[in-house]
């Protein structure tokens, strides 16, 4: 089944030269002015980073979501932009990195820039707004904004705005240099001095995720709205907006995704009432893509929340757990004093419930982390550690578990500096065999996770779009969990 066609909304992609310019700050500063003026915003991520979304969900009030096209798919990203975009007046894709910057060495039949902003920019026909670093840059910054705006005839460039700006004077003179560039439709959108206000605070994995600074992240949000509100032309950037040719998509459905590969996951008839399936949330697991719940849901499954760092319990009638990534590192103490919801988690596991960890997950099903007890699920002690492990996977799962059956590929990304210390338990299976990068650069030839009964762990970070079926599988496997306990569990 696929759904009908709808019209793309007025949309953006938000750019720069580099990482490090505000592409943040101007994004979001957008997303919560328009939304101030009434407008429904729908907030876009290029790329597998789960933390700018956590800012772009509160600026707008609408889930953030990711398009990436190395975890979804090329032939995704538009329908994934359509479905997170429907019904909305504006969407505002904020990119990744340098405008032109995708993943290191394409593989064959790919373009050079692939799953970079102007990748995604040309896929959705979005005019990109550059902004640029203008602290240490005068009359130069027409070279640049120049070279941006001819460097790739299918993306236009339909405006700059300049990020901190040191006077009034260095304003007329960044503006003087753009003026007589003579490129077509190109202005100068809006101004930002240098203001603390423009910023989020980082630690090693990037920005600070918004759950964990709740009201400060929500100010800052207002802060940042209300700065780019007087910085910058709100009218002329709706209007470049609005100016995005008309272009109608086919939106993902996850309805349809479930409906498709319905007939490729074990058969287990829904008995009583929907399974049960606790997603973890709070301050110490911020990681998740919105299409997760939207499959499970879809699937059949009622998705409820659970946060480590309050609750003491696992819901009622729990049938299922996924824990999702973040930093537990950062609250392992607080984790660690919950020993009550620990013990539930180790009890769901030991019944055979299917278990979901990804990363941060990993880390809390170990026996401990950084010396702190945590669930004891698995027998392996974790640790943080100088080390960054960063990039896209290729993937086959090594063994059948609630997430995929053998044999099955996947693209995966990972990203920690955490490591498993030491592990004891001999009965447990590798999740993956990992073979090389996907447009990446050196080999990758590795087993890596564990699956032990219903328990799928892994340091490597999955997003469901990309891969059909998983959410089916997951739920028929707390379906057939819960059933195996007998009549008294399905009511």
């Amino acid at each position: 089944m696929v759904a009908p066609p709808v019209p793309l909304p007025p949309r953006l992609v938000i750019a720069a030269p580099a990482s490090g310019a505000g592409k943040t700050t101007v994004a979001t500063g957008l997303m919560a002015a328009f939304t101030a003026r009434g407008l429904r915003v729908s907030p876009h991520k290029v790329g597998p980073d789960y933390i700018d979304p956590t800012y772009h969900t509160i600026a707008s009030r609408r889930p953030g979501r990711n398009l990436d096209a190395v975890l979804c798919g090329e032939h995704r990203i538009a329908p994934l932009f359509a479905h997170g975009a429907r019904n909305a007046d504006i969407a505002i894709v904020e990119g990744v990195m340098g405008l032109f910057d995708g993943v290191s060495v394409p593989e064959a039949g790919q373009p050079a820039d692939f799953a970079s902003a102007a990748h995604v920019a040309r896929l959705t026909g979005a005019p990109v707004v550059l902004v640029v670093d203008a602290s240490a840059v005068g009359r130069s910054v027409a070279a640049t904004v120049h070279g941006f705006a001819t460097w790739d005839e299918r993306v236009r460039l339909g405006g700059v705005v300049f990020n901190r700006v040191g006077s009034p004077g260095h304003e007329r003179l960044l503006r003087d240099a753009v003026a007589g560039l003579g490129v077509a439709v190109l202005g100068v959108l809006g101004v930002l001095g240098r203001d603390d206000r423009a910023t989020v605070p980082s630690r090693h994995l990037g920005l600070v995720p918004a759950a964990e600074r709740a009201s400060a992240a929500a100010e800052a949000v207002a802060a940042l709205g209300t700065l780019v509100a007087a910085s910058c032309d709100l009218d002329a950037v709706l209007a470049l907006a609005r100016s995005a040719p008309a272009l109608n998509v086919a939106p993902w459905s996850p309805s349809d995704i479930i409906h498709d590969i319905e007939s490729a996951v074990p058969a287990v008839s829904a008995v009583g009432r929907p399974v049960r399936i606790a997603v973890t949330g709070g301050p110490a697991f911020t990681f998740g893509y919105a299409e997760q719940s939207e499959l499970l849901r879809a699937a059949g499954a009622e998705v409820v929340t659970v946060d480590p760092l309050r609750d003491e319990n696992l819901p009622t009638g729990c049938d299922g757990l996924i824990i999702g990534g973040g930093f537990p590192e950062e609250h392992a103490p607080e984790l660690a004093a919950n020993a009550a919801l620990r013990a539930d988690v180790a009890a769901l596991a030991g019944r055979g419930a299917p278990v979901s960890a990804e990363c941060a997950g990993l880390l809390y099903l170990a026996r401990s982390l950084d010396g702190h007890p945590m669930c004891g699920v698995l027998d392996v002690d974790t640790a943080m550690g100088p080390r960054l492990t960063l990039g896209y996977r290729r993937a086959v799962a090594a063994c059948d578990s609630p997430i995929a059956e053998a044999g099955t590929p996947v693209t995966a990304h990972e990203f920690h500096r955490t490591s498993v210390l030491t592990t004891q338990q001999r009965t447990v299976r590798s999740a993956w065999q990992i073979g090389g990068r996907p447009a990446g650069d050196e080999p990758d030839e590795r087993t890596e996770g564990f699956v032990h009964g219903g328990v799928h762990a892994s340091y490597l970070h999955l997003h469901w779009a990309g891969v059909p079926g998983v959410a089916a599988r997951f739920v028929a496997a707390a379906r057939q969990a819960r059933q195996a306990r007998g009549p008294q569990w399905t009511a």
